[in-house]
């Protein structure tokens, strides 16, 4: 598998319930220039989500950006997704990567130091730090952020490329890759900003201007 820009991932937002516009704030990403997308969907039934999954697909395609779906493997192997991204609850990562193939992208949620040892040893692609900081998108019984001290702590015994997503905006994406991430994974900041496209455009220069500095 070629080396993968993770830089940038829009993590698409399951609160914009109406299609059109749901697709249309990831085409804005998309020409803002995110390296990457994770679609993420915890409430539709099997068949919406391979629905969508196509229509994102096919937008992904146009850009010539890799797609990832967060959690259902079978929905990835069903579009031909590039990769899944999957939490501690999810299918084990040996049985993830027996069935999609030693060139898919596989991502796994990270939480704490004993995760992130973990992580050295099983055949992923790149760990999720979640949550970095507080974040409104994801359910309140979750782990207390790692912060930037805990990307740092993570960063000296983790050898795999490091993701950070959880409360991630204009304001501390240059820290987070000035300590040693190799990218963000947003969702407000994109999804919510009145113009995604611009949005985007400036977290890409941030990240890019960031990682010269390093």
């Amino acid at each position: 598998m070629k080396q993968q820009d993770y830089s940038l991932m829009y993590v698409t937002d399951e609160r914009i319930t109406d299609n059109t516009a749901f697709l249309n704030v990831l085409e804005s990403s998309l020409k803002g220039g995110v390296s990457i997308v994770q679609l993420r969907e915890k409430k539709l039934n099997t068949k919406a989500f391979y629905i969508r999954a196509l229509a994102v697909k096919n937008l992904c395609l146009k850009y010539k950006t890799p797609l990832i779906i967060n959690d259902r493997i079978d929905i990835a192997l069903a579009i031909d997704a590039d990769g899944v991204h999957i939490g501690q609850k999810d299918m084990p990562v040996g049985l993830a990567r027996k069935l999609l193939g030693k060139n898919k992208i596989i991502g796994w949620s990270v939480s704490n130091i004993k995760q992130a040892l973990e992580a050295n040893h099983l055949d992923v692609n790149y760990i999720g730090i979640s949550p970095i900081f507080i974040t409104n998108t994801k359910t309140k019984d979750l782990d207390l952020p790692l912060g930037i001290e805990g990307l740092k702590e993570i960063k000296k015994i983790c050898s795999i490329p490091i993701i950070c997503i959880g409360g991630i905006n204009n304001k501390n994406t240059a820290s987070i890759i000035k300590h040693g991430s190799d990218g963000v994974a947003i969702v407000s900041a994109i999804s919510q900003a009145d113009n995604p496209e611009q949005a985007t455009a400036q977290l890409k220069e941030i990240i890019c201007q960031t990682g010269t500095k390093k």
